[in-house]
Order: C-alpha cells, then structure tokens, then sequence
C-alpha cells in the first residue's frame, strides 16, 4: 500500500466511470416502463427536473465529501464529522452498497445467462415457452448461482486492477460499447413497420397524467438512477483531483444518465408496440417478454432478430457489470483502508461475501426446502426492500442535513468552487437546494414508499 491516493488518470475516464455507477439496469428497463405509463414526453421533463433539484445537488454533496475527506465513504464522512455520530452515515453506506451487491448480481447473473440462451437459439419458439423458460432457470438451485459467481468473478479481475488500470480503463470500454450497442439497437427498433406507435407513446407528452404520483414517482427515480446514497459517488469523488469542476461533472453525469433511460425507451417501445405487445415493468419486461418481441418483430429477417436478441442482452450485461464495478470499490475501498490490507486481499473478501449473498438471494427466489426468507420475504426481496426503501432514501437526507447543516460553510465552499478558482455563481441555489429543497422532497419519497401520503 502507498500513502499516495490512487487518482483519475482524465477527466473523460472519471465522468464515464462515475456515469457507469448510476447507468444501471433500472435505466433499461424503469425508466421507460414509468415514462410510457406516466404521460410520456410528460414524465421525462418532470424527471429533467426532479434531476436539477435533486439529484445534482444531492450527487454535488457526495462528490464534496468524497473528495474533502479522500477516503473511503466511512472514512470520509467519519474526517467531517469529527467523529461524532454523523459518522455513521458513512458506515451505512457501505453497508448499502455490500446488500445491494448480492442481490444485483443476480439479476447480472440472469443477463448473462441470456447472453448464451439467445446464442444458442433457445430463446426461439412458442411465446409461452420463452416466458416459461425464465421461470425454470430463476428457479434452478445451480445455473444461477453460477452466473452469479460468475459475473462477480468478473467484476473482482477490473477491481483488484485499481483505479486507473481497472475501473478507469474498463470504463473507457465499456461505456462507449454500451452506447453504440444501445444505439445500434434504437434505429434497429424504430424501423420497424409500426414502430411510429411505440415512439409516439413515449414522447408524446400526456400532462392529464400528471398529478403528485407522478411528481413522486420522478424523484424516486432520479434519486435510485443517479446512485445517490449508496457510497459510490462518495468513493469516486475520493479519486478526483483538486481541479475536477464538481458542478459540471454531475451535470455531465446526469446527461448521460438521462440520455440512456430515454434512448432505452426508443428502443424498447417501438419493437413492443410494432408486434401489438404492451411492455410489461422489471423482469417480465426483460426475460420473458423482450425474446417474444424480437422473434416476432423480426419474422422476415430472423438473422437479424438473432443478432438483436444477443446484442440486447449484451447491453444489458455491461449496464449491469458498470453498475456492479462501482459498488465493489465502495466495499474494497473500506476494507483495504480501515484493516490496512493490500487491494487484492481486500477485493477478494469483498467479492468471497458477495458470492455467499448472492448465492442465498438466488436460492431463495428457487424451489426449494430452504426456506430462505426474511420476515415473510425471500432474501432476494428483503434485500431489495430495505436497501431500496430505507436506506437509500435515508442515507440521502442525512447526507443533506449532514453536508446541509453540518459541516463547516467554508469547506463546502471551497470545495464547490476549487478553492476560489471557479466563479460558484450557483453556490447559492446549491446550497438552499441541499438545505431545504432536497431534504424535504426525499422525505416526501420516504414517506410515500410507505403509503404515509
């Protein structure tokens, strides 16, 4: 180990790795599914919004704890908390990003078994066959276990590489990949005989849709899409150099997180609707329904249906796999900094635990005499649960209040504006946004998850 923090090698690699944390499968799938039911074109400027007032700000807040406290996010929040109980915010996000690991490795796990079930043509066939064959596999106690291991095997060869020989570099692959594979597949979808219909339902605006679900809604989105709260936006900040623009980097960020959740749209809607299929939301959307619409969509060109299914399912696996990336660093970079071990150690006890997770979320969603459940809920879901409806959304108002109400002005001045070097005419808006705006809009998103309001 060095007592010199590894650091983003450019500026072009940090905005695609700390974008390759927030671009996720919910971007894939979500989004479109909630702008589609939402009043289109509609939802997505409520989202653009909720991004400005929400998630900007809050992803801002984490960028100047990471990068003041150069540390690991326990760390970072325990060096500006001065050890009082503000700390803990930190701790639970590590916590969050470790839960969140096992059961997202299994949905990445699903992609890739996908990947070789769409190569080998078992994709094709009786509709009911395709979406039966999703229920048989989730439900294997090995298959996908397996892809589990094996897309976290994966995710620990980038990570032990560090920052800039692994997360940089990967990132630098696979995000431009992501975009020309996403892109390939919207004007494949959208030339489709009938696609028009598809197109129109997304970005046709329906403000008679638009009522305080839909502003909730939004805001949940863009607070889960951007990462916000589970420790990787913290632990990238932690790599930034002293001349990163923090505003415009989350910007950036923020536009590229957007742009893939609405290309998703483009492409998933016009090839639903071009076969008279109406998507469905998360993994019906995705493992049962999608193979059915590529096979129909592409009855003349079967080739190319083929080609597309493979491609999908590719995309699918690099959203997930950046996602993963960004989540191990969060565990890796705690372990290795708080118990003094070398990086390979330190990746390797994160990813042995992830395995053991994942392995008990996959089994439990399998029949079998386990009975893995807690509270009534499979591990898989109780996971989900929690980390989604709990501690994501409260580990961001404590950020708020913390970064808002805590910590010294100055600091978080200097940090917004480089020390004095940027103008930070908008430190103002920041600063009212995180103090006032963000809080209460997050807690509005707590609340409803819980059917408060």
């Amino acid at each position: 180990m060095t007592n010199e923090r590894a650091k983003f090698g450019s500026r072009f690699g940090l905005i695609l790795a700390t974008a390759g944390s927030a671009v996720g499968l919910g971007n894939i799938w979500r989004f479109p599914y909630m702008a589609g039911n939402n009043g289109g074109a509609a939802f997505i400027l409520v989202y653009i919004g909720c991004v400005l007032l929400l998630g900007i700000p809050c992803m801002i807040s984490e960028f100047i704890i990471g990068r003041e406290g150069a540390s690991n996010t326990a760390r970072a929040y325990t060096k500006l908390s001065n050890g009082t109980a503000w700390k803990y915010i930190g701790f639970m996000g590590v916590l969050t990003g470790f839960l969140i690991i096992g059961y997202y490795a299994v949905v990445a796990g699903w992609c890739l078994q996908y990947i070789f079930a769409s190569a080998a043509g078992e994709l094709q066939g009786d509709p009911k066959y395709v979406a039966g064959y999703f229920s048989e596999f989730s439900a294997s106690p090995v298959k996908p276990v397996l892809w589990t291991v094996a897309i976290l095997v994966i995710t620990h060869l980038v990570v032990i590489r560090g920052v800039r020989g692994g997360i940089e570099k990967a990132s630098k692959m696979f995000m431009p990949t992501l975009f020309v594979l996403l892109l390939g597949l919207v004007v494949a979808s959208c030339n489709l005989p009938g696609s028009g219909a598809g197109v129109e339902f997304l970005l046709k605006p329906d403000f008679s849709k638009v009522d305080s679900g839909v502003f909730l809604g939004a805001l949940g989105q863009a607070f889960y899409s951007l990462s916000i709260g589970m420790g990787c936006i913290c632990t990238y900040a932690s790599y930034f150099s002293r001349r990163t623009n923090l505003l415009n980097t989350a910007v950036h960020i923020s536009l590229v997180d957007t742009m893939v959740a609405v290309l998703a749209g483009l492409m998933i809607f016009p090839s639903a609707f071009s076969v008279g299929i109406a998507p469905d939301s998360g993994p019906s959307l995705i493992f049962m329904t999608l193979p059915n619409v590529f096979q129909q969509a592409f009855t003349h060109l079967p080739l190319v249906g083929y080609i597309v299914s493979i491609v999908f399912y590719v995309l699918l696996s690099l959203a997930a796999l950046t996602s993963l990336i960004s989540l191990h660093e969060v565990c890796t970079a705690f372990f290795l900094e708080e118990f003094r071990i070398s990086r390979l150690r330190g990746a390797t006890f994160v990813t042995v635990i992830a395995c053991v997770v994942g392995a008990l979320c996959s089994l439990s969603l399998g029949h079998t005499d386990l009975q893995l459940t807690i509270f009534g809920k499979s591990v898989f879901d109780a996971l989900d649960f929690v980390t989604g409806q709990i501690l994501l959304p409260f580990g961001g108002f404590l950020t708020c209040l913390f970064l808002g109400w805590y910590v010294p002005k100055k600091i978080v001045k200097d940090q917004f504006t480089n020390w004095g070097t940027l103008r930070g005419a908008l430190f103002g808006v920041y600063l009212f946004c995180v103090r006032f705006v963000c809080p209460i809009c997050i807690m509005l998103i707590f609340l409803n998850q819980f059917g408060v309001i």
